[in-house]
């Protein structure tokens, strides 16, 4: 099978200061899918060491220190948007 080179970024801030770094899923997804597949993948970062990663999505305050032990640099909590009611704004008008 191929070998492929997954390079990704040694960066945890942006020229801003803005925290930023990989998906978890979007290195996973397609690193288990490759794997499976029987290709070999090797995983390098710019600077090399650590990447920092940001585990996202379905977080929950009752699941949060479980995924923050796996190592992740981030979790981003929608604990925010999850609880907050809906608003149905329309833009609705009528012709003359």
């Amino acid at each position: 099978m191929s070998k492929i080179l997954f390079v990704l970024t040694s960066h945890d801030r942006m020229l801003d200061a803005t925290p930023t770094g990989i998906w978890l899923e979007e290195h996973a997804v397609p690193y288990l899918a490759f794997t499976k597949a029987g290709h070999q993948v090797t995983v390098a970062s710019m600077a090399g060491g650590k990447v920092p990663t940001e585990a996202s999505g379905g977080v929950r305050l009752d699941t949060i220190r479980d995924i923050g032990a796996t190592g992740v640099t981030y979790v981003s909590v929608g604990r925010l948007t999850q609880s907050a009611p809906a608003a149905d704004i329309g833009l609705d008008f009528a012709l003359a």
